[in-house]
Formats: structure tokens, sequence, C-alpha cells
């Protein structure tokens, strides 16, 4: 039997106009805003390389310059810190654009998470890659990214990430029909349903942010129609891989049950960096020490 490719290629759709986010994304991309002191987008990649994928494809859209600029070197600003001695933040301004091989294509017409991903057929070529969404930031000590890798590398086809949710949030989610298996984390997917009513959803399995895909869904996507909101939607291709394993082999599901920051919800973004500044060494003692006192006041007056 010829051993599966190994995954290399890692593929960030980032081409969102971020208007929840408005007026601060009307200038500025959605992924750019900072979560203590990176930008959202900086996590995503970190965890891409964390699962050993170094070729990272981004895929972008009008006014994400600033993405391609941050993942750059920046001589002037690495020069003016070299002179001052300012071998600390030299250190952090140099990591990003060291991190991994860069490459960024524009997605052009906004046609959805399918067209995002097909837009990197020529790129990725004839091997598994993954999908990484900037709304989504993993905890890097929960290695969900790897997980999935070596779930496909076991089974291959595709996997897609997976998480509980309350029943009546699941009609915010892409939704799965699953059967279990003899590993505890991961289940056959049976069927795909994209932002179902709660009656009517096959669980309360939600689809979060993070794919390892087979490249025959290239295939797929090139002939799905265009569905929910007029777009063409990457669920609807992987429930038709799915429903038919001779198309690109079967999809399993990686159940998640670790640390998950959601960055696309103002009230989740918040939260996201007041978690992550308390858990930084550097940060986290004195910020503490602040929100409890803030926190006990805020009680008491309320």
């Amino acid at each position: 039997m010829a051993s599966r490719p190994t995954i290399s290629k890692a593929v960030i759709p980032a081409a969102g106009l971020g208007t929840r986010f408005l007026p601060a994304t009307k200038a500025t991309p959605k992924e750019m805003l900072p979560v203590v002191d990176k930008p959202a987008i900086q996590y995503v990649v970190e965890e891409a390389v964390s699962a050993g994928l170094d070729d990272v494809l981004m895929i972008t859209g009008r006014n994400k310059r600033p993405l391609e600029d941050h993942f750059d070197r920046n001589y002037e600003l690495e020069s003016a810190l070299q002179k001052k001695g300012d071998a600390s933040r030299l250190a952090k301004v140099q990591e990003s654009s060291d991190l991994a091989t860069m490459h960024y294509v524009r997605q052009g017409d906004p046609k959805g998470l399918g067209h995002a991903v097909l837009c990197a057929a020529p790129h990725v070529g004839h091997e598994p890659f993954a999908v990484l969404l900037g709304d989504d930031l993993i905890d890097p000590r929960d290695p969900l990214l790897q997980r999935m890798i070596e779930v496909q590398e076991e089974h291959g086809g595709s996997v897609i990430a997976l998480m509980e949710v309350a029943p009546e949030q699941i009609h915010l989610y892409g939704c799965a029909a699953v059967e279990a298996t003899a590993e505890g984390d991961t289940v056959k997917i049976t069927g795909l349903v994209e932002k179902p009513d709660p009656a009517d959803a096959p669980s309360n399995y939600a689809i979060i942010g993070r794919y390892v895909l087979a490249p025959q869904i290239f295939d797929v996507l090139r002939e799905t129609e265009p569905g929910r909101g007029g777009e063409i939607q990457l669920t609807d291709a992987l429930q038709q891989l799915a429903a038919d394993e001779k198309l690109g082999g079967p999809v399993h599901g990686v159940v998640f049950q670790g640390r998950r920051y959601d960055t696309g919800d103002r009230g989740d973004y918040l939260r996201a960096i007041v978690r992550l500044a308390c858990e930084r060494e550097d940060l986290g003692p004195e910020f503490r020490t602040w929100l409890r006192g803030y926190v006990g006041q805020e009680l008491t007056e309320g």
C-alpha cells in the first residue's frame, strides 16, 4: 500500500469584510485586530506551523495588504530597533516574518468559503491540505490540528473539527450527523447541514473552523451550486464526499473539547483577550490582581 502524502500546506481564508467590528475594520483588516499584543491572524499561522505546516497560503481580498506587510520584513523598523539595542522587540518583529513560507492569492468575488478554498487549488495541487479559519483561535496547549492530521493519515479522506454546543446554538453553525468509531475522540461523518433550525438538526455537533481536506474537494467544489446566502458552501461539498466515498474517501470528525476562542464575535473577542492576558507570565499576575478588584467593585456596586 502506497504511503499517503505528508501534509505540509495550510490555507487561511482571509477575504472577509469584518463588518461586525466596524468602524474598527473600515481601514484595518479584522484579522489584524490585536489579541493582547499580536494580531489574531498570527496566532492562526503559529498554529499551522506548530502542526508542521510550513507552507501557508492566505486567501485575501481588497484592503488586505496589511496582512502581507505583517508577515514580511520591515527593514526600517528592524534597523531602528537594532540601533536602540532593543533585542527583545526586534525578535518579536522578526518572528512573524520567519514563521513560514507565505503565499497570497486574491479571492476576487466574495462567493463564500467554498469558493475561497477553491482559489487554493493551483497552489495546493494533488495533496491533502489544512484549512484554518481566522475567527477560531485554538489554544496552543490543545493540539487539535495535529490530531486531525493523524486521523487523516490513518483513514485518508477529509477530517473536520467538531465541538458540542447547546441545542439552541446549533443554528449558528454547520452541523454534522455522526456515527461512533473505536476512537473516543473520532466520529464518522454521515451527513452535514449548514445552519439548521434546532428542530431539524441531526446532532449538537457543530463544525468549527479547522479542516484537513482531500484534494478531491476541489473537483466537488467546481460542481457545487451556490447554496445558503447565494454562496458556494464548503459544507455542501463535504456533504457530497460523506455521501459518496468514491469521490474522495471518507469524512471523519475530531470532537474537540479544549480551549477555543471565537474572535469573530465582539463579546467573545474581548473574553479571548482577557483569558489570554490572564495566562501570560509577563502580564498575568498584575492583570489578574486588577481584574479581581475590578470585578469585585462591579459586583458590590451592582
